[in-house]
Order: structure tokens, then sequence, then C-alpha cells
């Protein structure tokens, strides 16, 4: 059955290891739906957090490569335990002041928050699991959505487990 995996890679904060990661993806025909990478509670070390689409034996011979290359530390299919995933987006919509009260009211119950506010448009911020901002967007678009950039998701496991 086809799903949406989490992967968590712990790899070295070394150059080229992003290529090298993505690279793999790339020539075995996996897609990558979003990879964010920043640093962790560990000097040196980096994580990725990988969203792909496959099977569960496309997975496997995911983290199996993974773990073959040289800065590769670790290789975690979060989707196997409880998770938290979010994801951050901007959104620029076009708001001529008499529409204004309708977007905030769109903003607050998406718990959004204005970051940028032009003579013509507003940039809104929402962060939240995919279909909390696939909504606010749905919602949003009637309004006409100038100006669109997302994160990709990150995760972590709940509670006490460590990734």
């Amino acid at each position: 059955m086809i799903r949406e995996y989490t992967i968590s890679v712990l790899v070295n904060d070394q150059p080229g290891v992003l290529q090298r990661v993505s690279a793999l993806f790339g020539r075995r025909g996996f897609n990558i739906n979003s990879i964010t990478v920043g640093g962790t509670e560990e000097t040196g070390l980096s994580r990725m957090i990988i969203v792909t689409t496959g099977n569960e034996r496309t997975i496997e011979q995911v983290e199996k490569q993974l773990n073959k290359l040289i800065d590769v530390i670790q290789v975690l299919n979060l989707s196997s335990y409880p998770m938290v995933t979010r994801e951050l987006a901007f959104i620029k919509v076009n708001a001529e002041p008499s529409k204004r009260p309708e977007i905030l009211g769109v903003a607050d119950t998406f718990r959004a928050s204005v970051i940028d506010i032009g003579p013509n448009s507003l940039i809104i911020q929402v962060v939240g699991e995919l279909n909390k901002i696939a909504a606010m967007i749905e919602l949003l678009q009637p309004y006409g959505i100038l100006d669109l950039t997302r994160t990709g998701s990150t995760a972590m496991i709940r509670g006490d487990k460590l990734q």
C-alpha cells in the first residue's frame, strides 16, 4: 500500500551530505515530498526530516541505502511511532482594506499571524500540520494568493523516546 512516510536522518554536518542523500533518492527513483535540515542538540550533527511516498518495501530500501552513506549516523522511520509534525507557511494574499477584516478572521481561526502589511496585501504566517495549512490556503484563495512559500515538514517522536 502506497502512503507517506517521515524519515529522520542524523548526519555529520559536512559539505555535500545533503547532495548525497538527495542523489540517493533520485538514483533509486524515489521522490522527496519535502526535506528540512537543521542543527541538533549536538555540535557537528544535523538532522534531516524527509517526507517521501512509497510502500513498506520502498521505505526499507531507502533506510538500507541511507545507512550505507558515510556521513549518515542514524536513520529512523518516524512514521512507525506516534509523532508530532509541523510545517511553516508564509502566504501573501491580496488584501485591499475593505477585505482585511474577513482575511484577519480566517487568520484568527487558524491561529495564524499577520507578519507584514502592505498597501494592498498581507503576509500571513501559519504553523501546523499539512491539512491545516492546506485548509487555510483553500480559504484564502478567493481573495487572491499572490505568493506562497512553505518550509516542508519537521517532526519528532512524542514522549520519552529519542530520535
